[in-house]
This record gives C-alpha cells, sequence and structure tokens, in this order.
C-alpha cells in the first residue's frame, strides 16, 4: 500500500483535487505573460533620427513638400532602399534630393552622423515601451535584450532559492509568498523611473514566476492519484496556451508598456488571496515530522469529496502504515546530492538536463522575438498560442499509449527536424519560413509538456523541489535563450 491508495480512500481525482488543480492552474494564464512579456513591453516601434531642433524650412518655398517627404532630406535610406534608415542621418540637409527630378547617384557618399538628438518613434503598432522610453535603439539596442536575460536570471536564482527553500518548509508557504511578492513587484515595476529600477523589479519579479511554477508542480504532483497525473498534467498546461493568447489580446487593448506591467501582475493580489486555501503536501507534512498536519488535510479532503465515513477509520496509524516506505526512505537523511550519486538516477538526470537544455532553447528562441517575422506581432502571438492546442493533444495521447520516453524523444526529434529544414528555406518565402517555426513551437510545446509531467514524477517527495529546479535550471531554462533570442530561427 501506498499514499496513492490513501488517496483513493478519501476520494481518488474527486471535488476536492479538481479545484485545487484549477485554482493552482489558473495562474498559469498569466504565468505565460511573465515570460513571453518582453515581446510587447520592449517592443522595438518604427523610428528614425529625430530632426536637428533649428532645422528651418525657410528654404522651401519652390518645393511642395509635407514632413514626410522633408525627411528625405535629412534622413538616407537604409540597406535594402525601401524605408529610412533607423540609425543615421545627414549632417547637413540635403534639399536636392526633394526635387521632383533630384538625383541620389551620389547619396552613398553624403557624410552621415548617429542620432545626435535622440529618436522619433511611431506610435501605430505601440503606443509606448520601453525601447521608446529609454531609447533603447541602434548602439543601446542590446540593453533591450538584457531586459530579458536579467528576467531569466532572476527565475535561475529563484528556483534555486525557492527550490530549496519547499523542500524545507513547504510547498504551500513558499507559493503564497511567491503570489505575494510577483503581485508587488510586478505591479511596482510599472513605476521604474530609470532602465535599472525596471531590471531590478524585472529580476525579483522573475524569481517569484519561479517559486509559483516550481511549487505549483509540486503541489498538483502530490495530491493527485498516480493513474491520473497524466491527463490533468496536460490539461493543466493549456492554461499557459490560452495564456499566450490573453497577452496578445491585452497588448493590443492596451498598447502600453507600463498599463501592460500592471495588467497582468495585478491579478497575482487574487491568487494570493485564495491561495490559503490550499492544503499542504500531506507527503512532505508527514515526512518532515507534521503527521497531525497531514491527517487533518486528509479528513478535509474527504468531508469535500464526500467521503465522510472515511474520517473515523483514518488515523495516525493509517496515514504511517500507508507512508511507510517513504518515511523509512527519509529517515537516511538522504539529500538531493546523494540521490545524484547512484548511478541511474544520475545517467536519467544527465539525460534531463539535456532535454530541458534543449526544449527551452528552441522555445524561447521561437517565442522570445516576434517581431522578426514580418508579420503582426500580436496575430503572430495568438498563432503561437493557437498552435499548442493540437499540440498537447497529441502528446496527452502519446504519453496515454506510449510513455513518457517515447513521446518526449518523438517531440524534440520532430522540433529539431522542423527547425533544421527551416535553415534551408530562402528568406523571400516567409510564409514557409513562418509556417515551419509554427510546427517547431508546437513541438516544443509537446515536449515541454511531456518534461514538466516525467520531471515531476521522477524524484521522491522529500526532495523533489530541490532535485526538479537543479535539473531545470542546469538544464539551460533560465539564461542561455534570453541572450539568444533568435538563434533557433534565423539560422
Amino acid at each position: 500500500m501506498g499514499f496513492s491508495d490513501l488517496l483513493d480512500e478519501v476520494g481518488g481525482f474527486g471535488r476536492y483535487q479538481w479545484i485545487h488543480v484549477t485554482l493552482i492552474s489558473l495562474p498559469g494564464l498569466l504565468m505565460a505573460s511573465q515570460n513571453l512579456l518582453n515581446n510587447f513591453v520592449s517592443g522595438i516601434p518604427a523610428h528614425h533620427c529625430r530632426l536637428p531642433a533649428n532645422h528651418s524650412l525657410h528654404n522651401l518655398s519652390h518645393y511642395q513638400v509635407d514632413q514626410k517627404q522633408l525627411l528625405k532630406a535629412y534622413i538616407p535610406l537604409d540597406s535594402s532602399g525601401s524605408r529610412l534608415d533607423r540609425c543615421r542621418r545627414y549632417v547637413e540637409p540635403q534639399w536636392q534630393l526633394l526635387a521632383a527630378n533630384g538625383s541620389s547617384a551620389n547619396v552613398s557618399q553624403l557624410q552621415t552622423e548617429g542620432c545626435l538628438d535622440g529618436w522619433t518613434f511611431d506610435t501605430s503598432e505601440f503606443l509606448a515601451t520601453t525601447v521608446s522610453e529609454w531609447e533603447l535603439v541602434c548602439p543601446l539596442r542590446p540593453l533591450k535584450q538584457m531586459i530579458q536575460t536579467i528576467y531569466m536570471g532572476g527565475v535561475l536564482a529563484g528556483a534555486i532559492i525557492y527550490g530549496g527553500l519547499s523542500d524545507r518548509f513547504g510547498r504551500r508557504s513558499v507559493l503564497i509568498w511567491s503570489y505575494l511578492q510577483l503581485a508587488i513587484l510586478g505591479c511596482s515595476s510599472a513605476l521604474s523611473p530609470s532602465y535599472s529600477a525596471y531590471c531590478i523589479f524585472r529580476f525579483l519579479s522573475g524569481m517569484a514566476v519561479s517559486g509559483i511554477i516550481l511549487n505549483g508542480v509540486s503541489l498538483k504532483v502530490e495530491w493527485i492519484p498516480t493513474r491520473e497525473r497524466t491527463l490533468v498534467g496536460t490539461l493543466s498546461s493549456f492554461f499557459f496556451t490560452f495564456g499566450q493568447m490573453i497577452l496578445a489580446g491585452l497588448s493590443y487593448w492596451l498598447r502600453d508598456w507600463r498599463k501592460l506591467q500592471v495588467a497582468v501582475c495585478a491579478p497575482q493580489f487574487l491568487f494570493f488571496a485564495w491561495s490559503w486555501w490550499y492544503s499542504e503536501s500531506a507527503r512532505w507534512s508527514v515526512l518532515n515530522g507534521r503527521s497531525e498536519e497531514a491527517l487533518k488535510s486528509l479528513h478535509r479532503i474527504a468531508r469535500v469529496n464526500g467521503k465522510p465515513e472515511v474520517i473515523d477509520k483514518l488515523t495516525l496509524e493509517v496515514l504511517h502504515s500507508h507512508m511507510s516506505k517513504e518515511i523509512e526512505s527519509s529517515r537516511s537523511s538522504l539529500t538531493a546530492y546523494d540521490l545524484l550519486r547512484t548511478r541511474g538516477m544520475r545517467r536519467i538526470s544527465v539525460c534531463l538536463l539535456v532535454v530541458w537544455f534543449s526544449t527551452s532553447f528552441a522555445y524561447y528562441g521561437l517565442a522570445m522575438d516576434l517581431q522578426k517575422f514580418g508579420v503582426s506581432i500580436y496575430l503572430m502571438q495568438i498563432i503561437f498560442g493557437v498552435v499548442d492546442i493540437p499540440a498537447k493533444l497529441l502528446a496527452l495521447g502519446m504519453l496515454s499509449y506510449l510513455g513518457r520516453r517515447v513521446t518526449q524523444a518523438t517531440c524534440l526529434f520532430m522540433s529539431a527536424l522542423v527547425i533544421f529544414a527551416n535553415i534551408f528555406v530562402p528568406t523571400d518565402l516567409q510564409s514557409v519560413r513562418t509556417t515551419l517555426a509554427c510546427l517547431g513551437k508546437a513541438f516544443t510545446s509537446s515536449s515541454f509538456t511531456t518534461v514538466y509531467l516525467y520531471t515531476g514524477e521522477l524524484y521522491p517527495t522529500v526532495i523533489r523541489c530541490s532535485l526538479l529546479c537543479l535539473v531545470w535550471c542546469t538544464g539551460g531554462r533560465q539564461c542561455w535563450p534570453a541572450a539568444l533570442p533568435v538563434s533557433c530561427r534565423r539560422r
């Protein structure tokens, strides 16, 4: 007998589990927003050098020109010859270019300079972003990507810190704290007076996101009977899928980075409010000498599931008898590093590191720089969300009939095949390249669903969060894709 048999006695996957899983999964609607937020709050609007403050129109009386035509005298065309250069302007205005028969034969020899007076940003796609507010373009463009890298660094730090704390102090308490931290610091980031302050807030928000995801996964897994984990794990991942489409809708509606920041973080106060309803993992409670708390939680679940007759039968002795093997294992003072010394577990963990790295690199490489596709960024975000639906349904079928290993290998192979094929598609066939990118995104999403489920099931309760964060972080989940946002798609 084991703990899963005990869960069956108090109702199996009953009313309580449905409510429990739903409440923990709902914040996933905005976790996708946190991870992909930089696409919109740091979107790069069309821009060009601002005209000199002292430019005069007195010499233009014989030219019939408007403001748009005037730009030709101040700003050269870029290398494509189809639009104004974003980072250079003429040292002296070239009025001859405004004439109807003006020649552009020697334009390439004209002297140019950087945007000494700043930039003018187009507001048709974004009303305001961090890029337009702090002018993170041209020589400062790397700072735009640095925001996402710093955020992912926070996710890494949060996984290390909160993973260990949750194994020590419990999943529920760390999860509740993470909701509050993200709510306060996420909303505070919308008030950032400077680039540096915004980066600090995003780092701390990333830590909270890590605490929410890791402890949410652990708390769900530890209250679900084994046979329902595949179905529940896959279905709950759809909250992340729908969250991508919600992000696109909010971004299109608001179009201002400060308002969008508040919109995706303020609901965390609501999640914090109802998180007090969660029950601490009974497995963790028993293994940490809190058997009375675990027993109260099981009695509560039995009542909610309509099994009041079980309450009198369920005693501490019965609870300990169902968990005797896990209790015995916990007395050996097992640590994450002790477990990794065993050959079989070490081999599996190394394989998981590679799986996490490859899946994360491909997924975020495709999803973190949507403007490069040449399609509306809002439409592209919705498409990337929609393709996840059939992909995850396919993963559910494969997980149910083929198991974890075959599903994981198949999804990774198909993702690699599609992304690799995209290298050989000519750049002028943009629709084909976008279609292949969407297929690659779909297969990597299936791979993510599988590896989350597999990793959560693999490790014992007493050190589950510590090992989960170790594999999650060391496997490259955090920082690499942020540094190279389009490497998997453009090369």
